[in-house]
């Protein structure tokens, strides 16, 4: 994804604008017309639907202030029934109970290593790559945490998001700071003000967080 349209939703999504989950959902009503008016028969009916993706296509581009032809770009790379962007995110902690965290380059908070799942990859596979790409470690998923749906408008993106939370065990690797971020730091996720946290991150680490039983706060 553009980074610089990446910056502009995350800026409309902190201004509260309501259209995004307008727009989401009429962007995957007019998608998923498109993929299933196939024939002449539908001609009429996707002569609609691209009308309508047009003119979502048009606001996206006002509400998020970039130009038409990037939201267009944007759009255009999904095909196939349009759903919600699933995300896949890795909670590790070290022997003290303190959680992996990054601080994110383009905004300065902390946040959980993770991101968006690849074509042709399931979620375990997602948050075993991401952490090995933001941090250099090699981690295997030991449990999973939750799965989180956030609307549009929620986290930095106008679609709707699944993020699939795992608590992960360190396998290998060597701790390394990727270009995504400008610090790398286990920490106290119950000491680190909310303020801090990137977005609905400080809830995935509490949530992952080993119980006051556990004997080990990596598991």
């Amino acid at each position: 994804m553009d980074r610089g349209l990446q910056r502009r939703r995350e800026e409309a999504a902190g201004r509260g604008i309501a259209i995004l989950e307008l727009l989401d959902e009429l962007r995957v009503i007019a998608q998923n017309g498109i993929e299933y008016s196939d024939g002449p028969q539908n001609a009429y009916d996707r002569q609609r639907y691209e009308r309508v993706l047009e003119l979502v296509t048009d606001y996206y581009g006002r509400a998020l202030d970039a130009p038409p032809t990037a939201v267009r770009e944007s759009l255009r790379g999904e095909v196939g029934h349009v759903s919600a962007k699933v995300g896949a995110v890795g909670a590790v902690f070290d022997d003290e109970g303190n959680v992996l965290t990054m601080e994110r380059a383009e905004s300065g908070q902390w946040a959980l290593p993770g991101g968006y799942v690849d074509p042709n990859e399931s979620a375990e596979e997602a948050v075993v790559r991401e952490i090995r790409e933001e941090t250099g470690l090699d981690v295997e998923p030991v449990e999973l945490v939750d799965v989180y749906s956030l609307a549009p408008g929620e986290e930095g993106n106008p679609h709707s998001i699944v993020n699939v939370v795992y608590r992960c065990r360190v396998r290998g690797g060597e701790l390394r700071l990727s270009h995504e971020g400008t610090d790398l730091t286990h920490r106290d996720p119950k000491r680190l003000p909310a303020e801090a946290w990137h977005e609905q991150n400080r809830r995935y680490a509490l949530d992952a967080a080993p119980s006051a039983g556990s004997d080990d706060p990596r598991r």
